[in-house]
């Protein structure tokens, strides 16, 4: 359950507006994420119920899909230039 620390502001009276801070705002928007996901997910799987399912291995395998030569030839980590001895002694 959420704990938040609402404030509210009144007009004749009457609770008209709700002031939150920007973590119990943040807080409550993932939570209401969270919720619509999850109802998304519940309707994806009742309207799937009963149809076959496939691990990620098998579609994998079914797609021929997996990390290729070169994807992981290519991944480097970045070069910098050379440091100078000149370079070595500025401070920025």
């Amino acid at each position: 359950m959420l704990k938040l620390n609402p404030e509210y502001l009144s007009r004749n009276g009457q609770r008209q507006f709700v002031i939150l801070t920007i973590e119990d705002f943040s807080r409550l928007t993932d939570a209401l994420e969270d919720a619509q996901d999850l109802r998304i997910l519940r309707q994806a799987r009742d309207k799937n119920k009963g149809k076959p399912t496939f691990t990620l291995a098998q579609v994998k395998r079914q797609l021929a899909v997996g990390p290729s030569r070169k994807a992981a030839s290519t991944k480097r980590t970045p070069s910098r230039p050379p440091r100078t001895p000149a370079a070595a002694n500025r401070r920025p």
